[in-house]
């Protein structure tokens, strides 16, 4: 009788999150143990319900707490982002994106984990980037990359804007055009090549075991770029609605982005998120295709939950 090989285990920072998800449901179809920090275990139900996860309550700043949960996992993978922060001075990116990477790959040298996937953006850079975001995105790269030394065979993942059922973008501007007959937006020109959350999913889940993939940086996109504007338009398209969408002048859409967050809790469209949006989120190379996936396009899929 053939010998079953052992489950292997996986621990995603970041797990409970819009990409964390669909890779943990991706993982555990394929077979392998998932272990993700939380810090409120009991609002996470839907991946309580699923089999071979196992949600840990905790701190991942805690770089004991780190360790331990780290402890037996023979791979790593670290989802963590903000697009926000609640200060203003760069403080907030830097905790959740640098220190936080310069933490798990200690603990993965401590605890005997050799594999570690680390999602980044496009245009990050450490100093060249223009907003918080994407500079504290570069820096995280060039800590993982330093700390990581011979133990950790390391993978990086620079997505465009991700789209799905559950994200932040198409959704977020999909109630604001249902809601708003006049919307003023500055950068209307800003290219996105919008790559699926699955597609992403399938990514993360191609590299983890596949040698070639070490040292390397993945650019994930999708097979389409788009203007601002035009996203704004098709989602208009798709909703069967119409509105008169503005662009805002660069000097006044970062006095109304200023404004917006000092002023509107949550942050719904920030200085920082103007700042981003000065250099464009396209691939200059095909990572999915490298990874023999085919990537698809936001027309086959925002309709479906749109529409819902």
């Amino acid at each position: 009788m053939a010998v079953k090989p052992p489950q292997r285990t996986v621990c995603i920072l970041g797990g409970t999150g819009f990409v964390g998800r669909s890779l943990t449901r991706r993982l555990v179809s394929k077979g392998y143990s998932v272990v993700i920090p939380t810090r409120d275990r009991q609002r996470k139900q839907t991946l309580l319900e699923l089999r071979d996860v196992d949600l840990v309550q905790g701190d991942v700043h805690e770089e004991q707490f780190l360790r331990q949960l780290l402890t037996g996992s023979d791979a790593a993978i670290n989802l963590v982002g903000i697009l926000n922060e609640k200060g203003h001075d760069g403080a907030g990116f830097r905790r959740a994106h640098v220190e936080l990477t310069e933490k798990l790959v200690r603990a993965c040298h401590e605890a005997g984990t050799r594999r570690l996937l680390h999602m980044s953006a496009l245009q990050a850079n450490a100093e060249r980037g223009p907003s918080h975001y994407l500079r504290t995105k570069g820096r995280a790269e060039q800590a993982l990359k330093s700390l990581a030394g011979e133990g950790i065979k390391y993978t990086v993942f620079q997505p465009s804007v991700i789209f799905g059922p559950e994200d932040s973008f198409i959704n977020r501007f999909a109630r604001l055009l249902r809601f708003s007959p006049v919307l003023p937006l500055p950068k209307l020109g800003a290219r996105f090549a919008p790559v699926f959350v699955e597609d992403v999913a399938e990514a993360f889940s191609v590299a983890l075991e596949n040698s070639t993939t070490y040292g390397r940086t993945y650019e994930l996109c999708g097979p389409d770029v788009y203007t601002f504007g035009e996203i704004l338009a098709y989602i208009q398209a798709t909703l069967g609605i119409k509105r008169v969408v503005l662009e805002v002048p660069d000097l006044l859409g970062e006095l109304q982005a200023g404004l917006i967050d000092y002023l509107v809790p949550g942050k719904p469209f920030s200085l920082d998120n103007f700042r981003s949006l000065s250099v464009a989120s396209v691939c200059t190379e095909d990572g999915l295709a490298a990874l023999g996936i085919k990537a698809r396009p936001m027309t086959t899929v925002v309709p479906q939950y749109l529409k819902a």
